[in-house]
């Protein structure tokens, strides 16, 4: 077995916070004596979702158990997504920030699975995975993340699941999106569909792709973080590693 030294392109602001939501959670429970501090667990967490190393990639690495290694991921996973806004608490942080309008998107995270898990499988994107919404402020930064759904799922049947479409329309905002979203009504814009469109709709078409664009990279920013670019972990904790990671990246700034 080889080891070597290696960086990870993140600020110790983020370690502290990580830190520090691990021991308020180990105070709140009563825990007692563990292996790491909650330092080092905030790192071996961070390594995990910064870099996408395996569970046995980090235990080896740490130099301590597999078990141990799950068990410190998913805990603090876990704690990072309770921090992440809820869709209505977002919605009026956008609001008294005076965001023009919101970009909404929908995002796939890829699987570990196999042509029988047919659920799961995206004819969009070829492949499987678990469709993310995403809400994004005009500038691109992260504003809401959903739970996770089936690849199968269509992203303007998503939004509906999640509320998303009236909890839009009853804030008043105006929200842009990609033709997937066709038939959202009023509080999402869409692009004009067909060929052979006049030229008022292809100039239409091409503004709101210019606003758009910037509040797209939010998904991006997302997958800067490796753990989201192929899951190997159960398909259902999609969502809650996304709005922890959502929590990670508003630190990060």
């Amino acid at each position: 077995m080889l080891f070597y030294r290696a960086a990870l392109p993140l600020s110790h602001r983020t370690l502290n916070y990580v830190a520090g939501v691990i021991r308020r959670h180990r105070a709140a429970i009563g825990s007692r004596w563990r292996r790491f501090n909650t330092g080092q667990q905030a790192l071996l967490v961070l390594v995990h979702l910064r870099k996408g190393e395996t569970y046995a990639e980090v235990a080896t690495g740490f130099g301590i158990g597999l078990t141990t290694a799950w068990r410190y991921i998913t805990e603090t996973a876990a704690l990072l997504a309770r921090r992440a806004p809820k869709l209505d608490q977002a919605l009026r942080a956008v609001k008294k920030a005076g965001h023009p309008y919101l970009v909404l998107d929908g995002t796939l995270i890829r699987i570990d699975r196999v042509a029988a898990d047919r659920p799961y499988y995206s004819g969009k994107n070829r492949c499987h995975g678990m469709n993310i919404q995403v809400l994004a402020a005009p500038d691109g930064a992260i504003v809401w993340t959903s739970g996770s759904l089936p690849g199968s799922v269509h992203d303007l049947t998503a939004a509906r699941i999640w509320g998303i479409i009236r909890r839009l329309g009853a804030a008043g905002l105006v929200t842009l999106a990609d033709k997937g979203y066709v038939g959202a009504g009023e509080p999402v814009r869409v692009p004009y569909k067909g060929r052979g469109k006049p030229v008022g709709q292809k100039v239409a078409n091409s503004a709101h792709a210019k606003l758009r664009g910037p509040g797209e990279r939010a998904n991006a920013q997302l997958k800067d973080w490796r753990i989201l670019r192929k899951l190997r972990c159960c398909p259902k904790r999609a969502g809650q590693l996304v709005k922890g990671i959502h929590v990670l990246q508003a630190r990060e700034g």
